[in-house]
């Protein structure tokens, strides 16, 4: 099986730059080409910590353990991968890391010459992110590896009859920390021993302080905010009704997640007279705007400090529920769409009271105006969001204080 993979991946490699006609296909192709000349900034005197993540919501949640470990060990060299462009266009200039790059592809050839030029001391894979040449070779190298935060599901190769090969390197981590009992479960029944149920480090990285964000200070003024983030057509159906009926002392923030310029200037000629694009206007006019369409990517966790109610997208349609941690523990309720049933998270903050799944845009109308019209509501949803985020903290320090043996 691994041999037919390869295989496949060796095809996609030669195909990609001929489909790859988006601006983010384009991005994924070219950025690609550069990685071998950015690897040659890591300097060959210093021992390498590696962060490999599928994109932004994955980074997010290796950070906070990545951070740690360069406080703890500031003499390392720290490189961080992604695999999509909408992540490293994000985070290539953020700090934290010493090096952030794309991660090669996944050819037995490529990943060879990768670990050659970083040989890193230890890797970090975040999540669901499993690419079995890499992992091989980082086995092969004797390299400790760790998964952080995993998240397992009986429908993966694993736990499949022909997924042997796949156990087998599976078998190899130096440990798996995962999210939960059901993962915890599935390990065990392919005899997986190395494990541990760490929680969810994301709840760790949304429980730190933000300081707003000075333009949000300007737009809501003395208003009220309601947040819609991450949105896609489908959330914002739902959601213009509602934008129509809301008092004059409240206000939206908009913050699409997908920033195609048709699309922004589609949804701007369906919100109220005065609604302004983040790009395109003078921070001193963002006071009398009734909406607020916030085109740039980066800055929605610190807006989230700022709002009352967040409505959170993704989950109207199958594009797949995006972060709701982020407003919950700033202590407000959230709102999202239907489809939330992956989301274990979602379905637990559901059943406690702090976030509401609406199935109609006439139903997103009546939450959000029952919402607007009571504080003690507001407050008593965002102290149930709170709290739930308090009381799932500490997966960073669990671990950490294993990774810390292999340093």
């Amino acid at each position: 099986m691994q041999l037919l993979y390869s295989f496949s991946i060796a095809i996609a490699k030669v195909l990609a730059p001929l489909f790859a006609t988006s601006s983010k296909g384009k991005a994924f192709v070219t950025g690609r080409k550069k990685v071998w000349d950015q690897l040659e900034y890591i300097p060959k005197v210093k021992k390498v910590i590696w962060m490999h993540c599928a994109s932004l919501g994955e980074y997010e949640q290796g950070l906070p353990v990545f951070k740690e470990l360069k406080a703890t060990y500031p003499e390392y060299f720290y490189l961080v991968t992604f695999f999509s462009p909408s992540g490293y266009e994000v985070r290539k200039n953020h700090g934290i890391a010493d090096l952030v790059t794309y991660l090669p592809w996944d050819t037995k050839a490529d990943v060879k010459r990768f670990i050659s030029i970083v040989n890193p001391k230890l890797a970090l894979m975040v999540k669901y992110e499993f690419w079995p040449n890499l992992i091989s070779e980082i086995h092969h190298r004797k390299i400790p590896i760790f998964l952080i935060a995993g998240l397992f599901r009986r429908k993966q190769t694993f736990f499949k009859p022909w997924g042997t090969s796949y156990r087998k390197l599976l078998q190899g981590y130096s440990h798996i920390f995962v999210q939960n009992e059901q993962s915890q479960k599935l390990l065990a029944t392919i005899d997986i021993e190395q494990f541990s149920i760490s929680g969810d480090t994301r709840y760790d990285r949304v429980g730190q302080k933000k300081e707003p964000l000075s333009f949000m200070n300007t737009f809501v003024g003395n208003r009220k905010c309601i947040i819609a983030g991450s949105t896609w057509p489908e959330d914002e159906a739902v959601l213009l009704d509602a934008i129509a009926k809301t008092p004059s002392d409240w206000c939206w923030l908009i913050a699409p997640h997908e920033l195609h310029d048709e699309k922004i200037k589609k949804l701007m000629g369906k919100l109220p007279h005065g609604s302004l694009r983040y790009t395109q206007s003078k921070a001193s006019e963002f006071g009398i705007c009734p909406v607020l369409v916030l085109d740039t990517v980066g800055m929605l966790s610190q807006c989230y400090t700022s709002g009352h109610i967040a409505y959170v997208g993704g989950a109207m349609g199958t594009s797949g529920l995006h972060n709701i941690l982020e407003p919950a523990a700033e202590g407000i309720p959230v709102i999202i769409g239907k489809n939330h049933h992956k989301f274990p998270g979602a379905k637990a903050l559901i059943d406690l009271g702090g976030v509401i799944s609406i199935s109609t845009a006439k139903e997103c109308t009546q939450v959000l105006l029952a919402l607007m019209q009571n504080e003690a509501l507001r407050q008593e949803k965002g102290t149930t969001n709170r709290t739930f985020i308090t009381q799932n903290q500490g997966a960073t320090q669990h671990t950490l204080k294993l990774i810390k043996n292999y340093l």
